[in-house]
């Protein structure tokens, strides 16, 4: 397809995604059809799959399009990766980002896809593997610069994850009014997240010690 062709489609596309985002930030995904929505957006189910291949890809589509809504968790993995930082401030500060009452239309849209992949494990394989090592690798990498081993910096890397999962379902639970609830949140996060950097940075110490006196 020549450059003349292809660049009307792509505009065509980014126009199609940017209403599928409005409809599924707004609805969800529990009662999506791609004939409901594509009368949403104006369009028709051929030209949905023209654009995007397949329901599943649409909704993977749709979710990558929503991350782009939100800067601070599109800036997540840049800010992790950022070694002019302590560690600790950024996976705080990611925390911090991912705890912000105003990226929670996300979350919600987050795990609604991520309940829907579990079910349909073989349609989205390749978002499953994203979901469940994109975090972690950037994590692991920070973790193994502060000396600790591989083996070691992962798991630490999927704690890190697993906590900010579960607090991130916490906040979800809550009514926007609750603010005992996300008080009350916010000093658990604070405190395993900072329990668990404090013993990550043992283990690279202890680790450091190790290899400069290693054992005869």
């Amino acid at each position: 397809m020549s450059q003349a062709v292809t660049a009307p489609a792509a505009q065509r596309r980014a126009e199609l995604l940017d209403k599928v985002v409005d409809q599924v930030l707004e609805r969800g995904i529990s009662q999506l059809t791609l004939r409901s929505l594509a009368t949403a957006v104006g369009s028709n189910n051929r030209m949905l799959l023209y654009y995007f291949g397949s329901r599943e890809e649409l909704i993977v589509a749709a979710l990558h399009g929503a991350e782009r809504r939100f800067p601070g968790m599109e800036r997540i993995l840049v800010d992790l990766d950022d070694r002019t930082r302590p560690l600790a401030d950024r996976v705080l500060g990611a925390w911090a980002v991912i705890a912000d009452p105003t990226n929670l239309p996300f979350h919600r849209l987050f795990f609604e896809i991520f309940g829907l992949a579990g079910f349909e494990r073989d349609r989205f394989r390749t978002l499953l593997g994203l979901i469940g090592n994109e975090w972690v690798g950037h994590l692991a990498a920070g973790y193994r610069d502060e000396g600790t081993g591989d083996a070691r910096a992962e798991s630490l890397a999927h704690e890190t994850v697993a906590l900010w999962r579960g607090f991130q379902a916490t906040l979800l639970s809550l009514d926007s009014t609750d603010a005992v609830g996300r008080e009350a949140v916010a000093r658990a996060s604070r405190d395993a997240l900072e329990a668990l950097l404090a013993r990550a940075g043992r283990l690279g110490s202890e680790a450091s010690v190790s290899d400069r006196h290693p054992s005869c």
